[in-house]
């Protein structure tokens, strides 16, 4: 991408600029200075833009490899064309209703999660190649790196989102249970997203070079299928499904099936009940954890 709407260090002038290829094509300066002393409003403003800027650079990369971003998108809907059709015949539905219906809300869930391992190999790759680093040497706000890189994965979340409610619309799935429910089925889906993001941010950081993030993704699977996304967990071996009942990702898909009013699995424990309720609150804690640890990480870069 270019360097027209992306010169950051345009707005400090006076500085030497270093379009530099390898940093995306982005200007970046080679002085450590930082923003004087203003306004809490005004280093807010400041913050915004420069995290605006980083969103531009990272969704430049869409433009660039569009192949990849359409099969990012699209990945959820061909695992929903498999499990519903070639499984879907012989997996019973709780409570009866077809299995599409079932399984939908469930994979809006799993796409949620599938955004974790595109975040954390960006924000290690970004590391790798010293695109980080760079950028925190520029007399830039110091939160607009990781600010930047939440902002673009959640639109490219949100795009994702709408591709899978498309896709389940031609298979004839439907949102029975009003504009209202559905709104908030959508929202907790996103907070899901959210809480990931900064799980996968911290992992990218800490993880040292993707070699290492390849290895972490492949723990994304088995946490997407010990859930209630596929199967009712009663049909598990008893301490299997009490812990695909306590996964977050359980709590959301159950929680989006009941927005929805589409069929769905019950259970008389806790955590079934209240299923809405830790779709909230398993979000809210990953978020407590995961975004103070990413922050101090962050600080911690090259020191």
């Amino acid at each position: 991408m270019g360097t027209s709407g992306m010169d950051i260090a345009a707005a400090r002038p006076g500085e030497y600029d270093d379009p530099d290829p390898r940093h995306g094509g982005i200007r970046v300066s080679t002085t450590t200075s930082t923003p004087p002393a203003t306004s809490p409003l005004s280093r807010f403003g400041w913050a915004l833009a420069d995290s605006w800027t980083i969103t531009l650079r990272d969704l430049g990369h869409w433009a660039r490899r569009p192949g990849t971003v359409a099969v990012g998108w699209l990945f959820p809907v061909m695992m929903v064309l498999m499990f519903g059709g070639l499984f879907g015949g012989a997996i019973g539905v709780p409570g009866g209703g077809g299995y599409f219906d079932f399984l939908i809300p469930g994979m809006f869930a799993m796409t949620m999660l599938f955004g974790l391992e595109s975040t954390m190999m960006a924000v290690t790759t970004d590391a790798a190649k010293g695109v980080t680093d760079r950028f925190r040497s520029m007399p830039m706000s110091a939160s607009a790196v990781v600010m930047g890189r939440g902002i673009a994965d959640m639109l490219n979340s949100v795009v994702g989102l709408a591709v899978m409610i498309g896709a389940g619309l031609l298979l004839g799935w439907r949102a029975e249970g009003g504009l209202t429910e559905a709104l908030a089925a959508v929202g907790l889906l996103l907070l899901l997203r959210f809480a990931l993001l900064w799980v996968g941010i911290y992992i990218g950081l800490v993880s040292g070079g993707p070699e290492v993030v390849t290895s972490v993704q492949i723990l994304v699977w088995p946490v997407g299928f010990l859930s209630s996304v596929f199967v009712d967990p009663a049909t598990m071996p008893g301490w299997l499904g009490a812990i695909a009942q306590w996964n977050p990702l359980s709590a959301t898909a159950t929680a989006t099936r009941r927005l929805f009013d589409n069929p769905g699995w019950a259970g008389e424990s806790w955590i079934v009940q209240n299923a809405t309720l830790m779709a909230l609150l398993w979000p809210l804690l990953l978020i407590a954890v995961f975004l103070p640890l990413s922050a101090h990480r962050f600080r911690r870069l090259g020191g």
